[in-house]
């Protein structure tokens, strides 16, 4: 009898346990070759979790899985273990009768049969699902109870989450030590000797506890830090559908304002200044070699700054003193697509954090700006597609003095530049000046060989006699200069000055430094700036630096020129042929 019973209890139990296994659910984190491995593996797992098993999966592997647990109550423990970092991305959920005879915990016996038990409640911070909240009854709130850390991980669990890693987060891990000054070494995702004395500096220096091994936590901190410098300029996604771009911008900074074609335009919200171009046209190589010559025109990019130029693509950088901008063209199946981020200058850790999350984001589809998308405002002679063409700071009149191609002009229209141009294509250095006369002497930085020069005057022209200066009167923006017809007034200054010539000549303030000739086409001076200080003199008084006083000049800086006794006559049409020749347009660069 008591046989009987012992069998009937024992059949009892083994289909009790056959149905618990049937509802238990197991979390499957790992599977290892060898029964060893296994266990080591298990000891790791079993110093920072709970419910750790060990299963014989057959062929020789055995399984890790924690549970049992309800379907329900696994499926929540998984989402925060990955979330944790805890478990590996690739766990899964894993029914109780696929395993075999368990060897851990150690003594345990049997497949996998024991009762399914409830994992821990999720948390707020932890459950997919939205935290309900509900109005309380209004009752006598309690002392706060204090909020306790929970320890950090052990350098053993520390090493098992960091063997999770990717490749690329362990990458991103020397990426970041690096940008705290921490490393030095090669961003190759081995954490060698090199990486571990940095991880260690770098806990010493955050006042953790100093093992060469960052937790989940420090690595949490030290992302944190890494990424801080991003605080507030809202890294976000743009899809473009219509330019056909999708690409990470700084959404807090920049925002959508119209298109130009090729361009969209995303600019400055706030006073940083960004501002992001996407573009986006059909075209073939010749376009967009075009579009390359084109924008080195603008003012978004400065001329300062490396510049490439390839087959299927192009990279310009621009900078100066207020901005940096960075563009990236490529052309691809018929369609040119691109971005330009401008920043402000002296911001370069967030400049190029940004510029890397835009490169790195930067997708494209089929669609194009149509060529005929525009606004309605962006044109005019100074715009291009709404953006504003690289302009100088002034622009005035010089001319040549002789066959090198060496330019007189007026010397306060070339100070403090960046750059100084003669008719917008070729550079020039100041040789020589007389800031007392207002007079400069450039040479140029490549060689020229000027159609005409100038034939100075050796002696005064007579008091009423005819004179004309030719002059870029309105700085540069008609195609050639014109020329103003007057009288000599003076050979003297109004007050006496023996180095200057009055002219009844209304001239303006493009004409200063063009050349002031006679009736035979002689030149007799430089024509001056009107530059009154606090007397209003009348439209048509203008002022000449006298030839005399130029010649001393050229002399001294070693320039030979022409001189001729004058007096002649000759006809309007030569005499405006020959003076426009020789004037050229100065112009002087930021």
């Amino acid at each position: 009898m008591k046989r009987t019973l012992l069998m009937l209890s024992t059949a009892l139990y083994l289909t009790a346990g056959t149905a618990w296994a049937q509802d238990a659910s197991y979390i499957q984190i790992e599977a290892q070759p060898s029964l060893k491995r296994a266990e080591d593996r298990l000891r790791d797992y079993a110093s920072y979790l709970a419910d750790v098993n060990g299963f014989a999966l057959g062929g020789g592997w055995y399984g890790i899985a924690l549970g049992p647990y309800t379907a329900d109550d696994a499926a929540a423990r998984l989402r925060r273990l990955r979330a944790d970092g805890q478990v590996p991305r690739d766990s899964y959920i894993e029914e109780g009768d696929q395993y075999g005879q368990q060897f851990w915990p150690i003594g345990a016996t049997g497949a996998a049969t024991q009762e399914p038990v409830a994992a821990e409640e999720p948390t707020a911070e932890t459950a997919e699902t939205p935290v309900v909240e509900t109005t309380p009854e209004v009752v006598a709130e309690p002392a706060p109870e204090p909020v306790i850390e929970e320890p950090d991980e052990t350098p053993r669990q520390a090493r098992a989450s960091e063997a999770e890693l990717t490749r690329e987060e362990r990458a991103d891990l020397q990426i970041a030590l690096q940008w705290a000054g921490f490393y030095n070494g090669a961003i190759d995702a081995a954490f060698g000797r090199g990486t571990r004395s940095s991880m260690a500096a770098w806990q010493e220096a955050n006042n953790f506890e100093v093992t060469g091994v960052l937790t989940t936590r420090q690595r949490a901190e030290l992302k944190r830090q890494y990424n801080a410098v991003l605080d507030g300029l809202g890294m976000g996604l743009v899809t473009d559908a219509r330019a056909g771009i999708a690409i990470d911008m700084p959404t807090a900074k920049v925002a959508f304002e119209k298109y130009e074609s090729p361009f969209a335009h995303y600019s400055a919200t706030d006073n940083l200044g960004a501002r992001v171009l996407l573009i986006s046209q059909p075209g073939d190589r010749d376009t967009l070699f075009g579009l390359y010559e084109i924008m080195q025109t603008l003012e978004i990019v400065p001329l300062d700054g490396p510049r490439e130029r390839k087959r299927d693509g192009f990279v310009l950088v621009g900078e100066n003193s207020k901005i940096v901008s960075h563009t990236e063209v490529s052309l691809e199946d018929g369609n040119i697509k691109g971005f330009t981020l401008i920043w402000p200058a002296n911001d370069e850790e967030r400049r190029t954090r940004v510029l890397a999350m835009m490169q790195s984001s930067f997708t494209v589809s089929n669609a194009v700006l149509d060529p005929a998308a525009t606004s309605g405002d962006g044109q005019g002679v100074d715009l291009l597609s709404g953006l504003r063409i690289r302009t100088p700071r002034m622009s005035v009149s010089g001319f040549y003095v002789d066959g090198q191609g060496h330019v007189l002009t007026a010397s306060n229209a070339v100070q403090n530049c960046g750059r100084i141009t003669l008719d917008e294509t070729t550079e020039a250095d100041i040789l020589a000046q007389d800031e007392t006369l207002g007079v400069a002497l450039l040479t140029p930085k490549s060689s020229l060989a000027p159609r005409m020069f100038a034939e100075f005057r050796t002696d005064d022209p007579r008091i009423q006699s005819e004179v004309a200066v030719a002059g870029y009167s309105y700085g540069g923006v008609l195609s050639g200069p014109t020329m103003t017809f007057g009288t000599l007034e003076d050979v003297k200054g109004l007050s006496g000055e023996d180095t200057l010539k009055r002219l009844a000549l209304a001239s303006l303030p493009g004409d200063a430094g063009g050349p002031v000739v006679d009736a035979g086409g002689a030149v007799v001076g430089m024509m001056l700036p009107r530059d009154t200080g606090a007397r209003s003199l009348p439209d048509e008084v203008s002022f000449a630096a006298k030839a005399s006083a130029i010649e001393t000049l050229l002399q001294q800086s070693g320039v030979r020129f022409n001189s001729t006794s004058g007096g002649g006559v000759i006809a309007p049409e030569d005499l405006t042929e020959a003076t426009t020749a020789m004037t050229v347009l100065v112009s002087c660069w930021d």
